[in-house]
């Protein structure tokens, strides 16, 4: 089989086109692909900043350092959970909504493209599948993890 017919290859060939894509779209507003999900990610009323690395497929440390930068450039506030005080929430600034916007815009409109270039029929394929690859890639961790 070649390795342009497989699925992970597809995956991270077209991944990186899209990220490609996302960064130089953010570049012209000073921001990064990964700004930008973060931005996204953080729900109005606050998200606990434990939950942003699972929603975000990122590891702690890379995390800890992009809400430190959203931080420093005051996109982000860090304050205390209410409800457990040993957690913290992470809310968005006025400028992180500002920033947030210009993401959102930017998402929207790469989505839209793509959804005008395809049937329903296939926009629903195309989820079935990537269902599929990602019920199968967790169901193959978990298959490595028992037998270790």
């Amino acid at each position: 089989m070649e390795k342009s017919k497989t699925f992970d290859y597809a995956l991270r060939s077209t991944w990186q086109s899209v990220s490609n894509m996302y960064n130089k779209a953010a570049y012209k507003f000073e921001s990064t692909m990964a700004t930008g999900f973060a931005l996204l990610s953080i729900e109005p009323n606050g998200t606990p900043s434990t939950a942003l690395g699972p929603l975000m497929g990122m590891e702690n440390t890379s995390l800890s350092r992009l809400l430190n930068s959203l931080e420093e450039r005051s996109f982000i506030e860090r304050r205390p959970n209410p409800v457990d005080g040993r957690g913290r929430l992470v809310y968005l600034t006025r400028l992180g909504l500002e920033k947030r916007e210009i993401s959102k815009k930017i998402v929207l409109k790469f989505n839209n493209s793509i959804s005008k270039k395809l049937t329903k029929t296939e926009i629903n394929t195309f989820f079935k599948v990537i269902d599929c690859i990602n019920t199968q890639s967790q169901n193959t961790l978990t298959q490595h993890e028992n037998d270790n």
